[in-house]
């Protein structure tokens, strides 16, 4: 079993400027690699995807670093700045460092909804592609046509859609995110994270069936070959425990076949970042 979307961080050692605000305060603490074993060796997952939490190289350097010694860590999604010059240069060191395996930008950020086409940015993702990388879509709604163009004028590269899409459980909107989604899945180089679902919902209230509908449409829309399994933890930890995450992941694939479940809690990471 892999774990495609969890985190690693301390606020004493660096700022996260997601991490603002009372509401976060229940995370704002050390979640180190020993955090991160314990979990996963609990709920029997062998392998998982570090992704990064700030636009940082520093960062990115310090994950490869620890992945590189830690058997847990298959791969790390990293972060360049995508419009610079040299960003292949970049991509080359960071990959002789340790095991990168893709990049990832916090586009919902950015004010810009076209910010993904933009000509510099689509050079950087092709140099991207051209490491042999992958690239996960952090995206607001409104940035969903832009990643549509993106994934369009890169078919060579491969897209993740981090925490699909964020749908808007809690609130109970259907549209636009159901054609969004469903927009951005008829693409073949697009593969979507089944992730995150939990802190959509309400966070003291949540169950299982709240996810269902949603989570039937992501399934549907990528199918289990290009769905996969995050829990993104420990960001889980403000509606759930790593445990209940995973079990609520299982719950919603129940209808699949053996073989779809495998692919959902695998070998979809496996394709989407070329693991061994």
């Amino acid at each position: 079993m892999i774990d495609a979307h969890h985190h690693l961080w301390d606020p004493a050692r660096r700022e996260y400027p997601w991490m603002a605000g009372e509401v976060l305060d229940p995370i704002r603490r050390p979640y180190t690699v020993d955090d991160l074993r314990a979990v996963t060796s609990a709920a029997g997952v062998r392998s998982t995807i570090l992704v990064q939490t700030v636009s940082s190289v520093e960062e990115t350097e310090e994950f490869l670093d620890v992945a590189a010694g830690e058997p847990v860590i298959a791969g790390v999604v990293g972060w360049v700045d995508l419009t610079a010059a040299d960003v292949a240069d970049q991509l080359s060191a960071l990959a002789a460092r340790g095991p990168l395996v893709g990049i990832r930008h916090q586009v919902e950020g950015e004010s810009d909804p076209e910010w993904l086409a933009r000509g510099d940015v689509l050079k950087g993702l092709a140099a991207v592609a051209a490491a042999g990388l992958s690239y996960d879509l952090l995206i607001s709604p409104v940035q969903f046509p832009a990643a549509v163009a993106a994934a369009d004028a890169l078919p060579e590269l491969t897209f993740v859609l981090d925490h699909a899409g964020k749908p808007p459980i809690v609130s109970g909107e259907w549209q636009p995110w159901a054609a969004n989604l469903a927009g951005l899945g008829e693409r073949p180089n697009v593969f979507c994270k089944l992730s995150g679902l939990v802190t959509e919902a309400d966070w003291e209230t949540w169950r299982v069936g709240h996810l269902r509908r949603h989570a039937e449409h992501i399934i549907d829309t990528f199918g289990p070959d290009r769905l996969m399994f995050g829990s993104d933890w420990p960001v889980c930890e403000l509606a759930a425990s790593y445990e209940v995450v995973l079990d609520a992941a299982m719950s919603l694939t129940g209808p699949l076949t053996d073989p779809e479940r495998a692919d959902v809690f695998e070998h979809s990471a496996r394709r989407a970042y070329h693991l061994l």
